[in-house]
């Protein structure tokens, strides 16, 4: 397939992401509106919201722990001569310069004279290396945050203006004025309260039925969207050096594994085990479309709409739980961007030489976890990230454009994960509300 008929295919899978996103915003939007709202009972909105939250966070602990267990057995970054290790290290050194970073392991390369020339050597290349554009625009963002409050994401999260937030797809803000809007709308007398939600509710059936439409053509949607990735991929030219292509191999073998154990392993287990009438393969064959979007898409919003409509009608998740705990999943759980971050951070540290201490992965695993709540659920969203956690043990952020070459498909595969883990724990969270209903289909 040559570039012009790749022009004629590809267009297809960005407008069936485009007509995803149309919809996934506004019904986001609604959908928790309706979902609060129908709870009836702000105390109840109470019970549901701290399991959902609490079992978030749970998970995306225990995918950060898994991660950095798989990435210190492996080792990924030792698995490179030592030559190529020692000029990373070097150019470590020569970062350290530059910005004054403290020594994380008291080793100073840069101060023997016998890694000397190899030192004036990476210097040369760091001047007369230029960023890709791409990369370059991250880092910057990056930078923009660097002196934030501790407490920034807090206020990130409230909306001054709610149209600025729909445009610019700002979820966090979208769902707390969702629920502030619900919340609100209990407290109004009946007479009030009824004619408001038949209209919120009318709209959110508008878009779940645009849903639907789009849905019916997603075969051919996602064979455009894939064959237009699949032709990018084979024209780059991917020749790279050796020990480079190797730690790339080694890298994306840790950061699979993990996911691959959190899909196939930890999600099915965990809720063949909390709820008895669900088997961990029934649980997968339910999950299989929302699976296959999320690997098409890498995006867990884009994905949502498709969520929603397996979790509620393959697994038996009532649509009140469906439209509070998912819309929220797809925001703050991020359990395989925050494993992938895990792996990442320390398998280029032990690329360049550095070796981290538990105390150091604690602070990746806090970090982490913290910086998955409310990652735009778009592709390589991650990457923004994985800056501010290098940062947070005293890394440089550049680092993330060694990875870059393969970040693509390991961001599918995360956002298979993120919406995995998002269906694990919506049918989770409606079996301990009693609002679990198994159809009886066989998967």
């Amino acid at each position: 397939m040559c570039i012009r008929d790749r022009d004629w295919i590809d267009p297809f899978g960005k407008i069936f992401v485009r007509l995803l996103k149309l919809v996934a915003v506004p019904l986001v939007l609604f959908s928790i509106i309706v979902g609060v709202a129908s709870l009836g009972d702000v105390k109840k909105l109470g019970s549901i919201g701290w399991k959902t939250l609490g079992m978030y966070l749970v998970t995306t602990v225990f995918a950060v722990t898994l991660g950095l267990t798989i990435v210190n057995l492996w080792k990924p970054g030792e698995q490179v001569s030592d030559e190529f290790r020692l000029e990373k290290r070097v150019d470590y050194e020569l970062w350290k310069e530059e910005t004054g970073a403290k020594d994380l392991d008291g080793e100073c390369y840069s101060c023997k004279p016998e890694n000397a020339s190899v030192l004036a050597k990476v210097k040369q290349e760091r001047e007369e290396t230029v960023l890709d554009a791409g990369v370059q625009e991250r880092i910057d963002n990056a930078k923009k945050t660097k002196n934030a409050s501790p407490l920034q994401p807090l206020v990130d999260a409230i909306p001054s203006n709610l149209f600025g937030a729909l445009t610019e797809m700002k979820m966090l803000q979208i769902i707390f004025f969702a629920i502030f809007f619900a919340v609100m709308l209990l407290k109004l007398p009946k007479t009030q309260f009824k004619p408001v939600f038949d209209v919120v509710n009318g709209l959110n059936e508008v878009f779940v039925k645009m849903v639907w439409a789009i849905m019916n053509a997603m075969p051919y949607f996602v064979f455009a969207l894939m064959a237009g990735q699949v032709v990018k991929v084979a024209g780059n030219d991917i020749t790279k050096l050796g020990d480079l292509f190797t730690f790339l191999l080694h890298y994306s073998g840790a950061v699979l594994l993990g996911l691959f154990i959190l899909i196939f392993l930890v999600y099915p287990g965990l809720v063949s085990l909390i709820v008895k009438k669900i088997t961990g393969r029934k649980f997968l064959g339910g999950m299989k479309a929302a699976q296959l979007t999320a690997f098409s898409t890498s995006s867990s919003v884009a994905t949502l709409p498709v969520t929603m409509d397996c979790v509620e009608n393959k697994l038996g998740v009532s649509e009140r739980t469906t439209s509070f705990v998912l819309p929220i999943g797809a925001t703050v759980n991020m359990d395989g961007t925050s494993l992938y971050q895990a792996v990442a951070v320390v398998a280029m540290a032990q690329l360049h030489m550095v070796d981290l201490t538990f105390s150091q992965q604690l602070i990746i695993v806090l970090t982490a976890s913290l910086a998955s709540i409310g990652a735009a659920a778009i592709p390589s969203a991650g990457l923004v990230l994985m800056i501010m956690v290098l940062g947070s043990v005293g890394l440089d952020g550049a680092w993330i454009a060694l990875i870059i070459p393969v970040d693509r498909i390991l961001d599918m595969v995360r956002t298979v994960t993120n919406v995995t883990g998002d269906g694990a724990v919506s049918t989770i969270i409606a079996n301990a509300e009693g609002e679990l209903e198994v159809p009886d289909n066989k998967e």
